[in-house]
């Protein structure tokens, strides 16, 4: 009952991004919010037994990077395959931020953050970060949307009147650059 009720709640989509000293790996993931306005934090809960749940805690470091709705490939090249096993940055364009997370380069936008803080969170764990890094990389296109375990667009009537990339672009202007950047 609850896996039904919960699959109608709607996510935004991200790769988490993670560079320690000798992997780079990345991965999808839905469970991502803000935490805290001052100083900026977000939190991304990834299950242990994921491969870049380790690599955040050797890192330090790590990255969110926002999806379009025309990216369903790369939230499927980086969610159902493990890092164990493929080098999931062959192929993909990608830069780094200023502490060596990596970016992708089609991302509608990326947060780096410091690790600041993990808690155990039921079969999760709920990693803290200080956002260090914000940057809007594009402006004109919409965000991807997770619900009822599947990918959707912003619904055509919606996007005509601009209001996802509006809201995305006022609340990403307002709280997520920070104050060093302006």
């Amino acid at each position: 009952m609850h896996d039904i009720v919960s699959k109608g709640i709607s996510h935004g989509i991200y790769i988490v991004t993670v560079r320690t000293k000798n992997t780079i790996n990345g991965m999808t993931a839905a469970l991502i919010s803000q935490v805290s306005f001052h100083p900026l934090m977000l939190m991304v809960s990834v299950a242990p037994e994921r491969y870049t749940h380790g690599l955040i805690k050797e890192s330090g470091y790590f990255a969110i990077n926002t999806l379009a709705e025309n990216q369903k490939d790369i939230v499927k090249h980086f969610g159902f395959k493990s890092g164990r096993k493929i080098d999931k940055f062959k192929g993909i364009s990608y830069f780094d931020a200023p502490n060596g997370s990596p970016v992708l380069s089609e991302a509608i936008a990326f947060f780096e953050c410091r690790l600041a803080d993990t808690f155990k969170a039921g079969d999760h764990t709920l990693f803290i970060g200080e956002v260090v890094t914000a940057k809007l990389l594009k402006s004109d296109i919409q965000p991807m949307i997770f619900r009822r375990g599947d990918f959707f667009l912003v619904p055509s009537y919606l996007q005509n009147q601009n209001i996802f990339r509006r809201d995305f672009l006022y609340l990403f202007q307002k709280y997520f650059i920070l104050p060093h950047q302006r």
